[in-house]
């Protein structure tokens, strides 16, 4: 009896001193549930704030926010374009530049006829280096560029391990997706900061918010000019300059690959028109977005997401698009 009396006793004791932690516990528990809480509230009010907010009221007149020229690099096919036209609709004349001087002579016609803006037409090849910077300095020095759109890019044929990537590709990834921006946005910068306005926008992705396997090379990349654009955004705010990193997930273009059955889902999969309308409208209101509503709320998921959890989804997707893009070429 004596031996139940003293067991009973040690475990009042034990009850005793854990409920101080257990109270505790519920308090850390309570403040880390509030925070989440309060966080996700503000994530999907930004998202209202940034993507339907801004559609009720009037357009933001680009010209005199920001000057009366844009250049889009790579704006002939998909998101290039699709922004070309979006900025000529309201009212910017268009740089266009690309390698196929054919497509670039229609898509340029085409701009100036529909929306009555002024074109012009820079033929270059980004994958050569170096080389081709010199002329398109001289090219651009006597305009009065307001925005820069680095679009220009190169994708995998479809999602492959890094050793089945070829040398010429590596090369291209180096010198489309990392060296075009970076120089490009060397070139037209002074000009930007003498005059005190001006806006660069930068085509990253979705793939780079964390590590994506079998799109190893291209999701660095893109990691790369979204840094560089959040950098760059830090040290030129305050002379007038706005930087914006887009990190769209699939859109349906050339780029996104072959997969039919992501495009059969244009809430989730928009089209280059459709996009570019949305992206455009966040100029001058977020330096860091994914540029589209849905895009956004995977963003979200990604971010909160823990890492081996995007990575196994990542090789779902991967694998399910390169079995198919194998198929179609079988």
């Amino acid at each position: 009896m004596a031996a139940v009396d003293s067991f009973y006793l040690l475990y009042r004791e034990i009850a005793r001193s854990c409920n101080c932690y257990m109270e505790a516990l519920a308090l850390v528990g309570a403040w880390y549930t509030a925070r989440k809480s309060i966080t996700v509230i503000c994530d999907f009010y930004s998202l209202i704030r940034l993507h339907f907010i801004p559609r009720l009221g009037s357009r933001a007149d680009l010209t005199k926010q920001y000057g009366r020229w844009a250049v889009v690099s790579g704006a002939t096919d998909g998101i290039g374009k699709a922004y070309a036209e979006e900025l000529a609709s309201r009212g910017l004349n268009i740089i266009l530049m690309s390698r196929n001087e054919e497509k670039l002579r229609t898509v340029a016609k085409d701009i100036a006829d529909t929306y009555q803006v002024e074109t012009d037409i820079i033929v270059v090849d980004f994958s050569r280096g170096r080389e081709i910077y010199v002329p398109i300095a001289e090219a651009l020095k006597d305009k009065d560029v307001g925005i820069l759109v680095n679009n220009v890019g190169v994708f995998y044929p479809y999602p492959q391990y890094f050793t089945q990537v070829s040398e010429d590709k590596l090369w291209d990834i180096i010198n489309v997706n990392i060296a075009a921006a970076s120089l490009m946005i060397h070139i037209v910068l002074p000009g930007m900061v003498e005059r005190k306005k001006g806006a660069i926008v930068t085509i990253s992705s979705g793939s780079c918010c964390k590590p994506t396997p079998q799109l190893a090379a291209f999701s660095a990349s893109k990691a790369y000019l979204d840094h560089l654009s959040r950098a760059l955004q830090y040290e030129y705010a305050s002379k007038g300059i706005f930087v914006q990193s887009l990190l769209p997930f699939y859109v349906a273009t050339n780029m996104a690959g072959p997969s039919s059955f992501l495009h059969r889902c244009p809430w989730l999969v928009p089209s280059p028109k459709v996009y570019a309308h949305h992206a455009v409208s966040t100029l001058g209101i977020s330096k860091r977005t994914t540029g589209y509503w849905s895009h956004s709320i995977q963003f979200l998921f990604a971010q909160y997401m823990p890492e081996w959890l995007w990575v196994w989804g990542a090789n779902i997707l991967n694998r399910s698009l390169r079995k198919e893009a194998l198929a179609c070429k079988a």
